[in-house]
């Protein structure tokens, strides 16, 4: 791994406040604005996140999972050690149903379907990870055109990851030949250039209250 590449890396600033969708004793739901980063990172000028913001309020506070940098929309925090221990072992145990609404480069000729690409790391171009059957591990997206728009083509999706590994959306956009809206990774120049920021936003959440044990749904509107 090139660690200059990560050193490196400074975030541009974010702006854009965290808008709380939901809010009790045990639990945060908020809206992550896109270009912000989940945790801060060790470089000292990327220190502004998700999590350096919520802990100046809720000095306990975790992340139960974390977005890309570029993705907007849904995280779900912990206000305790004990309730993210519960909201860890729903992620592990795949009971967490996540929805994303991205844009996508081009016409999916399909209404829906499922993408089945195993992800490894690629030693070569870190920080991109890369699509490879020998030694990936499982990756399974399943996705659903919501429109089909033209000038320039494109497509409307909500995506479903099954899994939840790294960049798995962006790379498995890519691994069909219909790359993210603005994704800096895994598209090209063109792609790239067609929107302002990553097309990929956390629409809905469905999970167990750690405390209650009844089923929650949260929604965010997608904002592009």
């Amino acid at each position: 791994m090139n660690t200059s590449v990560i050193d490196n890396f400074i975030a541009p600033v974010c702006h854009a406040s965290i808008d709380v969708l939901y809010q009790d004793e045990h639990i945060l739901l908020i809206n992550k604005p896109s270009v912000l980063l989940s945790l801060s990172g060790k470089n000292p000028l990327n220190k502004d996140s998700v999590h350096h913001r919520l802990a100046q309020q809720f000095p306990d506070i975790t992340l139960a999972h974390r977005l890309d940098f570029g993705t907007s929309g849904i995280m779900l925090l912990a206000m305790n050690k004990t309730i993210n221990a519960n909201l860890t072992k729903q992620f592990q145990g795949r009971t967490v149903i996540k929805r994303y609404e991205s844009m996508l480069a081009g016409h999916l000729a399909e209404d829906s379907g499922s993408i089945e690409h195993p992800i490894s790391k690629d030693k070569s171009n870190f920080p991109r990870l890369k699509v490879c059957f020998a030694t990936g591990q499982q990756a399974l997206s399943h996705y659903n055109v919501l429109e089909r728009l033209t000038q320039p083509n494109r497509t409307r999706v909500l995506f479903t990851p099954a899994t939840g590994r790294t960049h798995q959306l962006r790379i498995h956009s890519q691994a069909i030949n219909h790359p993210i809206l603005g994704c800096d990774l895994y598209g090209t120049e063109a792609t790239q250039a067609l929107a302002p920021r990553l097309l990929l936003h956390a629409v809905e959440l469905e999970f167990d209250h750690p405390h209650t044990y009844k089923r929650m749904t949260i929604h965010c509107p997608c904002p592009f």
